[in-house]
């Protein structure tokens, strides 16, 4: 699963995910910090990823589009930089892999997950 977080999560979060074993790297190390959610979106449609973010115009995007790709995390877990957080997200995103390869949004808190398989 290769994980792209959006420029509105920390960098460490991407370091958290990869250090559970995910392919996970943060927009700004591949991007312009101030990209596009159009343009992060499509690169990651091209190159395979799944955007991670905190940001609900991701979803939008796909739902206005009827898009299959790139799936979408959206993270709404507030201290996403605490343990439980990261551990939230993981064990959502490893729980939800299958329809986060086919496409999907999923919502993540501290709580729960849910998960819309697309087209929306």
């Amino acid at each position: 699963m290769k994980i792209i977080v959006d420029m509105n999560l920390p960098p460490k979060l991407a370091e958290s995910l990869s250090e559970r074993g995910m392919e996970a790297v943060h927009w700004f190390a591949i991007g312009a910090p101030d990209a596009k959610d159009t343009e992060i979106m499509e690169y990651a449609r091209d190159n395979n990823y799944i955007v991670l973010t905190y940001d609900l115009d991701f979803s939008t995007i796909l739902s206005v589009t009827h898009g299959l790709k790139p799936s979408v995390v959206q993270v709404r877990v507030q201290r996403f930089h605490a343990e439980q957080g990261v551990e939230s997200i993981v064990s959502a995103l490893l729980q939800s892999e299958e329809a986060l390869e086919k496409g999907a949004i999923l919502s993540v808190d501290v709580k729960k997950s849910r998960l819309r398989v697309l087209p929306l």
